[in-house]
């Protein structure tokens, strides 16, 4: 399969479908100006837009569709239940997917301890029911986030956040007690050092400044962190920072919290992103990945006396039979080949894109693990300066070639295709991005 594109973009139904999109749908909601993208059908990285215009996608619907668009296998495993139980409500009945799937998450999820699943619908949700359990097991009231982070839309999880003033903006008070310290964000570390010479000093601002001056570790919860920021930047901590994080948090009996909402269910290659780092999370609130594009979030802790207790939390469609089959049989996926391609497809990846790097200015850095990569756009690797503009051009680029990509950051382009994509798949898209690079080098030499 190839990239075909048939009409001017957006084409006529397509540009009449945003038109009404705008009339009647919230404003709220992002979009995407660089990649107005009306999709119709997709099928694995391929998406066919309403115009009949076909598109490599390298998005995956935010990271979503980890076996890719409309697998057959998952398709066929969501028939099947539709036609047996499409809803039963399971915080008040029982039924066999939602016991399977969490029997089958507890296992998966690292940690040899007993563990437990709570299930709902989103990414936010799973932050929230992290949030709520992390202040019942301890009995303290005070989290620590990082600046970059995002969390989710819910008022917890956005408390949580730090990555935009546009999620906040309007609507405080927001939840009291949470403190924001940097993200080991080593491309553009806060304290001017480099990581071989840095001591971890993001870390020691938490420990030597933040426990010492305002925030009694001892009043702290939860420590809510993503193992690879993802509406920040794509941005990738070094392994001893989190490892480092993790000893600091059991000194203090403060509970470890791994935001693997985009992270998860081999995205990064393997099951879950902090596996790549050996640690081990309290709790991991989980869900783009995980169910192929059917809604569902996941949170699952380790369990102990302090858990919950029932009638505490709920949610009367979070795990519903349709999420849950298709959750397993996405898992069942994953473990049989699909994680092994990402290991297989993320050199294709880092390679071009790091020799590309060295023949266009602007790519100021090239960062991931598995199919989870970032590059950042900047005006000059000297001075390091974001370029936002030029970022956008590159996506609208991209978009008019035939490929979707998105950005997140400020100015850094995401790749996250579908875990199920070839090598000769792969290398079409890294090509159109070589000549949207080339494209608006010119443009911007004019």
């Amino acid at each position: 399969m190839m990239i075909e594109i048939k009409t001017a973009l957006p084409g006529p139904r397509a540009q009449r479908a945003i038109e009404r999109d705008h009339r009647y749908v919230s404003q709220s909601y992002t979009r995407s100006p660089e990649c107005p993208v009306v999709a119709e059908r997709g099928q694995g990285v391929w998406v066919q837009d309403v115009d009949g215009n076909r598109f490599l996608d390298f998005a995956a619907g935010i990271a979503v569709c980890s076996t890719g668009h409309c697998h057959p296998e998952v398709v066929k495993a969501v028939q099947d239940q539709a036609a047996k139980l499409i809803h039963m409500s399971g915080t008040d009945f029982y039924y066999l997917p939602q016991v399977d799937l969490a029997e089958r998450l507890a296992k998966l999820a690292p940690g040899d301890f007993a563990k437990r699943v709570f299930f709902g619908n989103s990414g936010t949700e799973a932050i929230e029911a992290a949030l709520k359990l992390a202040r019942y097991k301890t009995g303290r009231h005070q989290f620590i986030s990082y600046f970059g982070a995002f969390h989710g839309r819910t008022v917890g999880a956005m408390s949580l956040s730090g990555s935009k003033t546009v999620h906040r903006r309007g609507f405080g008070p927001l939840l009291p007690g949470v403190t924001h310290i940097p993200y080991p964000y080593c491309y553009r570390c806060s304290f001017g050092l480099t990581h071989q010479n840095c001591g971890l000093a993001c870390l020691k601002y938490l420990t030597d400044l933040v426990f010492k001056k305002t925030l009694p570790p001892e009043d702290v919860a939860a420590i809510f962190i993503e193992p690879i920021q993802g509406e920040g930047g794509y941005v990738a901590p070094p392994a001893d920072y989190m490892q480092e994080l993790q000893e600091v948090a059991r000194e203090h009996g403060i509970l470890l919290v791994a935001d693997e909402v985009q992270t998860g269910f081999g995205r990064t290659g393997k099951m879950f992103a902090m596996e790549n780092f050996g640690v081990v999370p309290d709790l991991i609130a989980t869900a783009k990945g995980l169910a192929s594009g059917l809604p569902l979030g996941v949170t699952i802790y380790r369990s102990d006396s302090s858990d919950w207790v029932a009638g505490s939390h709920a949610s009367t469609f979070g795990g519903n039979p349709l999420s849950c089959t298709a959750a397993l049989k996405t898992v069942e996926l994953l473990e049989s080949g699909i994680m092994a391609n990402v290991s297989r497809q993320s050199p294709v990846f880092m390679e071009r894109l790091r020799s590309l790097a060295q023949a266009h200015e602007c790519m100021g850095d090239v960062r991931g693990v598995g199919l989870m990569i970032g590059v950042e756009i900047v005006k000059d690797r000297q001075s390091k300066e974001k370029d936002p503009a030029r970022r956008d051009a590159l996506l609208a680029a991209c978009y008019r070639r035939g490929l979707i990509l998105i950005g997140c950051g400020e100015n850094v382009v995401r790749f996250a295709p579908p875990l199920v994509i070839s090598q000769e798949e792969a290398e079409i898209g890294l090509e159109v991005f070589a000549r949207a690079l080339e494209e608006t080098e010119r443009a911007g030499s004019k």
